[in-house]
């Protein structure tokens, strides 16, 4: 089973390397958590690399410069790495008249790659999927018509932001991996490089290479809060993790408030996971 801790410094000192999670770890979308900066900070002052490793859609800086916005610290962080980032090369690699299903702000997603971005999603060929025009309000469903276009066709969908749901403020939206696993259900196809799939953990350890050298994946330690991205994806990379209670997964366990430890290890053995720990919130 899973131990519960009261700090990562408790067991960060047995590492060189940890990836982070950003969303539900670092902050909610619109508050920082200032306790897991401080985590972090004090993890890189005992001599971690610490990356940053999110499914945003986003490039790197641009998440660099969220962080700023909402008030994390950049000395929480050595580096980030994105699913935006690892992205670009499957659409670089895909037909060349891209349909971009997400708000303007992902546009610089495929950017500068030898593409076309058309407006008409009929006149596509390539369909890339960051996220929805308006995430307050609609569901996968609202898509169903313009989905089902690209089905027809045969269009595989590459999906920009694999998280099936995120934590703003103090609600839960969809993210872009509800909509790939919708088309999915539709009959559809999808590609996504992000977690929890090995190509942001390669472009990770490159990351942490450059800042540290050479390391060991014995001593990388991962953290996050999402059961089908990150958890899976570490357990996957063969990383040990750090799981945080406290996420979009909350309501599975949560008795009067408060994580009731044995209903969140059962829980963690009906999905299959063993992280090796876990936290409410990263502290």
């Amino acid at each position: 089973m899973a131990r519960r801790i009261g700090n990562l410094s408790e067991v960060a000192k047995d590492y060189d390397v940890v990836l982070s999670d950003v969303w539900g770890v670092l902050h909610n979308g619109v508050d920082p958590f200032m306790h897991s900066a401080e985590a972090l900070e004090k993890a890189r002052a005992g001599g971690a690399t610490v990356v940053l490793i999110t499914n945003s859609p986003r490039l790197a800086h641009q998440v660099t410069a969220q962080l700023h916005h909402i008030g994390v610290p950049d000395t929480a962080y050595d580096r980030v790495v994105t699913s935006g980032d690892v992205t670009r090369r499957l659409i670089a690699e895909g037909p060349k008249k891209v349909f971009l299903l997400g708000p303007e702000r992902d546009s610089a997603l495929i950017e500068d790659l030898g593409v076309e971005r058309v407006s008409d999603p009929k006149e596509a060929n390539s369909l890339v999927c960051s996220g929805f025009f308006d995430d307050e309000t609609e569901t996968p469903e609202d898509y169903t018509g313009m989905l089902q276009d690209f089905l027809a066709r045969d269009v595989t969908m590459i999906c920009a932001n694999p998280d099936l749901v995120v934590e703003r403020g103090h609600r839960i939206i969809p993210c872009a991996g509800a909509m790939a696993a919708y088309y999915e259900q539709l009959g559809g196809k999808s590609r996504i490089a992000g977690k929890p799939h090995r190509p942001i953990y390669e472009a990770s350890f490159a990351a942490a290479r450059e800042v540290r050298g050479e390391f060991s994946l014995d001593k990388v330690l991962a953290i996050g809060d999402g059961m089908p991205t990150d958890v899976r994806g570490a357990l996957a990379a063969g990383l040990d993790l750090l799981y945080i209670s406290g996420g979009i997964h909350a309501a599975e366990y949560t008795v009067k408030g408060e994580p009731d430890e044995a209903i969140l290890n059962a829980w963690l053995k009906r999905e299959g996971a063993t992280p090796k720990w876990w936290m409410p919130r990263l502290a």
